[in-house]
């Protein structure tokens, strides 16, 4: 018999937790025999003074076996079952056009995504924007989608990992989000429970980024990495880069069409490369590919056939989206009542070149507009957000526009290019490119990345 105080203590002091004490203490944030109190002193206590690895596998294990585990082998799939996590950017939709990259290759992706919440967008508040779509469908619609498309993007159920619902919820209250031991078991125990036979991981650095410091980023990918591998799921990170907004769109219904015409062939060349380097990483650990130079051979051929375009489409339609929401996306997509570019001005007036842009300022902007929340029970306007957005390296006069801006008033509107300028750098000459994916880690090798 344990009391949560002495665990708590214990913890406080430094101490190393058993198996036991860390089930113990999932148990109580379950069935909340553990108070709100005491829950946030432990994580507290874990910001402060961390957690060994065996520490984090077990609350991982503890957190996963809280609720419902997934299976899928009832299902007679004839591939592997395979998804991918980003801690998440601005701008980021990879998720839209990976899934069904990697369907059609023959993986199968149940892609269980989030919500936006501060500066980043979530994956199902794009998806959101489209009529009809359910991101919460009944377990037999997803399973089915799986099975006869391939990959079916939906968010969390309540049974799934209910231990890190509230655990989270209490952390994101208390100031104690930013602990990597608590980050990992978050994640990979809802991926565990989703029954998966790999997962690739895109750890995002930046100004856009969670992590915004590279050493964060190493330790949060090398940590997750580690604790997967531990429990039996084959997991890789990619390091990629958020230090400018990813693709040229930002805002839900934007970010949508953009994710459209990017399956059609028109896509940001940063987006393409990281697209197709985590399709390759998810094809090899599926063994769909025998290296990763073939495993992003074959996701771009899905690409440019246009095979991943057509799952995309059947995804949409088979989750109650409209049947012809490809060939015409902006016909059901709800616009925003004033469209209109933001030029740069006087800050231009001699000409040169960006030089930065502050991707989590972008992001901020975004939520300005309504297209994104300050509380977790905000209503969004999936109308509005940026297209367009300049990007380092682009030569600039003072007719340059910044971006397109898609508002819901003047007022925003005005709101939107005020933040823009600010978030913007000028200089003489163009920086150096960066490298879209920094760093790959497999196990305990990092393979750090060059332009």
């Amino acid at each position: 018999m344990f009391l949560a105080q002495e665990i708590i203590r214990k913890k406080r002091d430094g101490g190393v937790l058993s198996d036991a004490e860390i089930a113990f203490v999932v148990e109580g944030v379950s069935d909340e025999s553990m108070s709100e109190g005491q829950v946030a002193a432990f994580a507290m206590a874990v910001f402060f003074q961390g957690m060994s690895m065996d520490e984090r596998r077990a609350l991982t294990r503890e957190m996963t076996a809280s609720g419902d585990v997934l299976d899928w082998r009832d299902l007679d799939l004839p591939g592997p079952v395979l998804d991918k996590h980003s801690t998440g950017g601005v701008g980021d939709k990879v998720s839209l056009m990976l899934a069904p990259i990697v369907a059609a290759c023959g993986g199968y992706v149940p892609m269980i995504s989030g919500r936006g919440l501060g500066h980043t967008g979530g994956t199902l508040d794009k998806l959101d924007s489209i009529p009809g779509y359910r991101t919460t469908p009944d377990n037999a619609l997803y399973r089915k989608t799986v099975k006869s498309v391939g990959c079916a993007i939906i968010g969390q159920t309540a049974r799934l990992a209910p231990a890190d619902k509230r655990f989270y919820a209490i952390r994101d209250v208390t100031a104690t989000v930013e602990s990597i031991p608590l980050i990992t078991a978050s994640i990979l125990s809802k991926k565990c429970a989703a029954g998966l036979q790999g997962l690739v991981m895109d750890v995002k650095t930046g100004s856009g980024a969670f992590a915004r410091e590279m050493d964060m980023a190493v330790d949060l990918a090398g940590s997750i990495v580690e604790v997967a591998n531990a429990l039996g799921l084959p997991t890789s990170a990619l390091i990629t880069d958020m230090d400018q907004v990813l693709g040229r769109a930002v805002g839900n219904a934007l970010e949508v069409v953009e994710a459209v015409d990017f399956l059609k062939g028109d896509g940001d060349p940063r987006m393409r490369e990281v697209t197709l380097a985590l399709a390759g990483e998810m094809l090899v650990l599926g063994r769909l590919a025998r290296n990763r130079d073939a495993g992003r051979k074959q996701a771009r051929a899905a690409l440019d056939s246009g095979q991943a375009l057509e799952v995309f489409a059947r995804m949409v339609a088979a989750l109650g989206g409209p049947k012809d929401f490809i060939d015409a996306p902006q016909k059901h997509l709800r616009p925003a009542p004033v469209v209109r570019p933001c030029p740069i001005g006087d800050a231009a007036r001699d000409g040169g070149y960006i030089t930065a842009v502050d991707a989590r300022a972008v992001g901020v902007a975004v939520i300005g507009l309504g297209g994104g929340r300050r509380r977790a029970d905000d209503k969004i306007d999936h109308g509005v957000g940026l297209d367009d957005v300049c990007a380092p390296g682009q030569a600039i006069t003072p007719e340059t526009p910044l971006a397109m801006v898609h508002a819901a008033d003047e007022d925003d509107y005005h709101g939107a290019c005020a933040a823009l300028r600010r978030a913007i750098r000028l200089g003489d000459a163009p920086p150096p490119a960066r490298p879209m994916v920094i760093r790959e880690m497999r196990g305990d090798v990092a393979h750090e990345q060059t332009p």
